[in-house]
């Protein structure tokens, strides 16, 4: 699998739900560098804190390969990096 490192902001344009019980927000597709990802999976989500800063931190599918990304609750939005 190679990975490669990102760490650069980007736009989220459309959220969805998982599909349980408690319905838990996710970005269904974002902008970055000029092109469009939609998303066909939420895997695994995390929330950390870190002098009193909380931070999201997901992964998402395309169905080709995996996104990571992380959301501050100050609304900023950065994709970490893309495994495939």
């Amino acid at each position: 699998m190679k990975k490669i490192q990102i760490n650069e902001q980007i736009t989220v344009t459309s959220m969805g739900f998982r599909k349980n019980k408690n319905l838990v927000a996710y970005p269904r597709r974002i902008e970055f560098r000029g092109s469009t990802y939609n998303f066909i999976d939420a895997g695994l989500r995390c929330l950390m804190s870190c002098s009193g800063n909380i931070a999201e931190f997901l992964t998402l599918s395309d169905g080709k390969a995996d996104y990571h990304l992380r959301h501050d609750f100050d609304g900023a939005w950065t994709l970490l990096s893309i495994a495939s």
